[in-house]
C-alpha cells in the first residue's frame, strides 16, 4: 500500500485555493482598506461642493426651464439638467444627473454639488456588502477557503523557514498582535 503524501495534497490544495480566490482576496482587501478609512473619506463616492455666481435675467422671480439651463450652460453643467423647483420664492434646486445645485435668486450665487462613484472602490465596497443571498454563500466559501488557506500555508515549508521553527515564530507573532490589542482596549471590546 502506498503511503499517503499529504503534503503534496497540503501544497496542491493551498496553491489551487490561492489562485482561485485571488480576485476576492484582491476584492476584500481593497475594500477592506477603504472601509478602516471611511471616517477620512467616502470610499463610494467623489462628492465636490463648490460656489460660483452667475448672469440672471433683470427680474429673476421665475426662472423658466429654458433660463435654468442657461445657468447651468454658465457654469458647464447644461447637459446635466433633470427638472427643478422652488422650496421658497428666493430660491432655486436643480436636480442634475451627478448631484444638485442650488440657485439664490437675491445674490446670483449658485451652489453646486456634484456626486460620481469612486472608480473601483464603489464596485469592490458593493461586493463587500454582499448585495445577494448567493453572493453572501460565495462570501462565506471565500471565508471558509482562507481559514484552509492560512492553515495550508503553515506545511509548505520544511527546514529551518518551516512551521517547527522560523515559521513558529512568525506564526506566533501574528497570534499576538491581535491578543494584544484586544488585551489593551478590553473595555472597548468586551
Amino acid at each position: 500500500m502506498a503511503k499517503f503524501k499529504w503534503r503534496r495534497w497540503n501544497n496542491a490544495i493551498h496553491r489551487d485555493f490561492g489562485y482561485f480566490f485571488f480576485g476576492m482576496t484582491i476584492i476584500y482587501a481593497l475594500s477592506g482598506i477603504a472601509l478602516n478609512h471611511i471616517e477620512d473619506w467616502n470610499p463610494n463616492y467623489i462628492i465636490r461642493n463648490w460656489e460660483t455666481t452667475v448672469n440672471l435675467p433683470e427680474v429673476p422671480t421665475y426662472l423658466s426651464e429654458d433660463q435654468v439651463v442657461d445657468v447651468l450652460r454658465q457654469i458647464g453643467m447644461k447637459q446635466e439638467y433633470k427638472k427643478h423647483y422652488y422650496p421658497n420664492p428666493q430660491t432655486i434646486k436643480v436636480f442634475l444627473d451627478h448631484g444638485s445645485a442650488m440657485i439664490d435668486l437675491e445674490t446670483s450665487a449658485v451652489y453646486v454639488e456634484t456626486i460620481r462613484r469612486r472608480p473601483m472602490f464603489y464596485q469592490v465596497n458593493f461586493l463587500h456588502y454582499n448585495p445577494s443571498n448567493w453572493w453572501t454563500w460565495f462570501s462565506d466559501i471565500f471565508a471558509g477557503a482562507l481559514a484552509l488557506l492560512a492553515i495550508t500555508g503553515l506545511f509548505v515549508l520544511r527546514g529551518k523557514n518551516g512551521i517547527t521553527r522560523r515559521g513558529a515564530w512568525i506564526t506566533l507573532a501574528g497570534i499576538l498582535i491581535p491578543l494584544i490589542f484586544l488585551f489593551v482596549y478590553k473595555g472597548k471590546v468586551l
